[in-house]
């Protein structure tokens, strides 16, 4: 059995944070100045050459790697997570790195509101509750009612549901399949389904935002790396509260690079939501002990 050393997954989930949330800043600078698809698309290529990479060096290489059990599914995945990072880097764009990061903080409400009828997990009232106390909060962050409301606040929810669904189609399948071919799909899938795409909306770049594309790429495998790292060497409880952690980096970037300003009401709904997450993982980490 793996020896746990919570502290040393903290480190690399408050890492993987970070990470994140430079990468977030530079996909906002880049998809500002080109199109989000063509980025996504050549951030794809590089993700895609490192899984095929990863797979070949693997026990059985390639083959091995893309044998599953769910291949529809493996698919269905790879192309959620391609347009929910596609959905999230035009959001970047046309509402900023804040307000975005705040809306897609409901990601695990949304995962425990269809646990239910996706995996068949039953939740109970309390969790419902705290489902709809960050709903509250997500309509506080965006103000519906009150002047006009921007069809785009839209965006970074619709990527917030994606995500969810992402997450719980890579549960459902990892009960038959390892976690090297659900990552070796994730990343070909997305490259080939961007590489379709994407030369519709290629634009030739500047020497200096190829060299930010490169640090691009290499942030998005070691913020994954990192985050592997962390989930392997800490239970998911432990760790996954310093995740929100990527939500204060983000605001620090908007504010100080980017101009943005954190509006009381995204810091009050924001709040709302992480604090509902919270109680969420708390509930499901006190019934599992409760079983154990």
């Amino acid at each position: 059995m793996r020896e746990r050393n919570p502290r040393r997954g903290i480190g690399f989930i408050v890492a993987s944070t970070m990470i994140f949330a430079a990468q977030d800043g530079i996909t906002r600078h880049l998809a500002t100045e080109y199109s989000p698809v063509m980025v996504v698309m050549i951030r794809f290529w590089f993700f895609g050459a490192f899984t095929l990479v990863l797979a070949a060096r693997g026990p059985g290489g390639i083959r091995a790697a893309a044998r599953s059990h769910y291949p529809g599914l493996q698919v269905v995945r790879g192309l959620v997570l391609v347009t929910q990072i596609c959905l999230m880097s035009l959001a970047f764009v046309k509402l900023g790195l804040i307000p975005s990061h705040a809306v897609a903080t409901v990601y695990p409400l949304i995962v425990t509101a269809l646990s239910g009828p996706i995996l068949g997990e039953r939740v109970g009232w309390r969790r419902w509750l705290a489902v709809a106390v960050g709903f509250a909060g997500e309509l506080i962050i965006l103000e519906p009612g009150f002047g006009v409301f921007s069809p785009w606040a839209l965006l970074p929810f619709l990527s917030a549901f994606l995500f969810a669904l992402y997450v719980l189609l890579t549960r459902y399948v990892s009960d038959r399949d390892s976690s090297g071919t659900s990552f070796f799909f994730t990343g070909t899938v997305g490259a080939l389904a961007m590489t379709a795409v994407g030369f519709y909306y290629w634009q030739p770049m500047t020497p200096a935002d190829w060299a930010l594309m490169a640090v691009l790429c290499v942030f998005s495998a070691a913020g994954h790396w990192f985050l592997i790292k962390a989930y392997a060497a800490a239970e998911a409880a432990t760790i996954q509260p310093f995740a929100y952690l990527q939500l204060v980096w983000i605001s620090i970037l908007g504010v100080t690079l980017f101009g943005e300003v954190l509006r009381p009401n995204v810091a009050i709904g924001a709040a709302l939501v992480v604090a509902a997450g919270l109680f969420t993982l708390w509930r499901q980490y006190a019934r599992a002990r409760a079983r154990r």
